[in-house]
């Protein structure tokens, strides 16, 4: 089975390079998945349809499903980065 790799990736921002439209209800474009990754520290992602919550860190990363309205907040000090599929990801690959 060959390996999901992103086709594109953010920079790493931390929690005051965080983007004001990450921390706003924003979503991916359809055909599109995100894979939030911790670094270091907590964020909590915040899912809007369907309503609910995840705290993510180093050893648990956030997926993000084609157009699902979310947005993060950082819980304490983080680094963070987020990659970009054009097919479901696979976390701990």
């Amino acid at each position: 089975m060959q390996e999901v790799r992103p086709y594109a990736s953010s920079p790493v921002f931390d929690q005051d390079t965080i983007p004001t439209a990450l921390r706003a209800r924003h979503d991916t474009k359809d055909g599109v998945w995100g894979l939030i990754r911790v670094i270091e520290g907590q964020l909590k992602l915040t899912y809007l349809d369907p309503p609910s919550e995840v705290l993510l860190d180093p050893s648990t990363p956030g997926i993000i499903l084609p157009k699902q309205p979310h947005f993060v907040t950082p819980v304490s000090a983080v680094r963070m980065q987020v990659d970009f599929y054009d097919r479901p990801p696979t976390p701990g690959a």
